[in-house]
């Protein structure tokens, strides 16, 4: 694939497939469009049944929406994929405010917060007076938040980056400190591998966190960006080893499942076209919320383990994190990017944990 400056022309297979976004707002099947000047946009795909569970589904960073492709077709027409009709869902998709098609805010103050509540009025605005959400990386943070502002409509949440860290671990975290006393070795193992990702794995956070402007040297090159958004050096967390095998994994001759070099490309081309690689990093810079602590949700919670995420939370833990946890389940295999890695496993995951709030 050729790469060249934004000043130069790029006519590319990524780019050819996204044209249309960019000319013709109105998929089939989906209502979306570009955003300017601090606006949202958001993907809607309505399933065949009429008796579907309304979703909403947030992304997170360095991906997109374009990781969220691969569930669309599973989780709305469950019957095609080995389900039942009585577990379709309607989903929405919106980009991140600062990612993809949404605009750019002009203000601050567009953290966790904010956007939470503006989901919410996203959804009331596209009539659905029940609704459950869904998230992981910044969209757990993000679901998590809804779903402590009393929204009478969100029925329930569904994560795979749970925040379940206990706020003593936290803290012993956050001190570099022994372990607390009492851990099980799964917990200590959670602490352990905690810690090491705090030590030396998150720094790609505490740049955008404290200085997000500074990276203006990969907004002309898409090189550069490209390798911010691979390349991050924290082995099967982020990237997950999923995403560097799909670096080098041909998409010519692969289940459409399969995590693949177009796949990679295409959220590299999104950010790219829309100039957000400088832009999705003000979210750290926004955020005043712990990553990975509770967060005191009060409503039902259906968590998702994954083996290479950025840490396991125990179901000890869990539990103390959402009292109201429906569902806890360890899968066999995927990561921090769950839907895009592992799309079947990830809408399985789904179906179940959700299925209790459908009556």
């Amino acid at each position: 694939m050729p790469l060249y400056s934004r000043r130069g022309a790029v006519i590319t297979p990524q780019f050819i497939r996204f044209a249309p976004m960019f000319l013709k707002p109105n998929l089939p099947n989906c209502a979306g469009a570009y955003a300017p000047q601090g606006g949202l946009s958001e993907r809607q795909s309505r399933s065949k049944h009429e008796t579907a569970l309304p979703m909403i589904v947030t992304h997170g960073w360095p991906y997109s929406i374009i990781a969220m492709l691969k569930i669309i077709e599973p989780l709305t027409n469950p019957t095609a994929h080995g389900a039942s009709a009585s577990d379709a869902f309607h989903l929405v998709i919106p980009s991140l405010p600062g990612y993809g098609f949404s605009g750019k805010p002009a203000t601050t103050g567009w953290g966790p917060d904010r956007i939470a509540r503006a989901w919410a009025v996203l959804m009331k605005r596209l009539g659905y007076t029940r609704y459950v959400a869904q998230g992981g990386d910044w969209g757990a943070i993000i679901t998590d938040v809804m779903a402590t502002q009393g929204h009478p409509e969100l029925l329930g949440i569904h994560t795979n980056m749970p925040g379940a860290i206990p706020p003593d671990v936290s803290e012993a975290i956050a001190t570099r400190g022994e372990a607390p006393a009492g851990l099980s070795d799964e917990e200590r193992q959670s602490f352990e591998k905690l810690k090491g990702f705090f030590a030396t794995g998150a720094y790609y956070a505490y740049e955008m966190a404290t200085r997000p402007q500074t990276l203006y040297g990969i907004a002309d090159s898409p090189v550069g960006l490209a390798s911010w958004l691979i390349d991050l050096g924290d082995g099967d967390a982020k990237p997950a080893a999923a995403i560097s095998a799909a670096v080098l994994t041909p998409t010519k001759g692969q289940p459409k499942d399969r995590l693949t070099q177009d796949d990679v490309l295409d959220n590299i081309t999104l950010y790219w076209l829309t100039n957000t690689g400088i832009s999705s990093g003000r979210l750290y810079w926004e955020n005043k919320l712990p990553f990975l602590d509770f967060k005191n949700v009060p409503i039902p919670v259906a968590v998702s383990i994954f083996p290479s995420e950025l840490y396991q939370a125990p179901r000890s833990w869990t539990e103390k994190a959402y009292p109201k946890l429906i569902h806890y389940n360890k899968v066999a295999k995927g990561g921090h990017y769950a839907a895009w890695e592992q799309p079947k496993i990830f809408s399985e995951e789904l179906r179940a944990g959700l299925r209790s709030l459908r009556a």
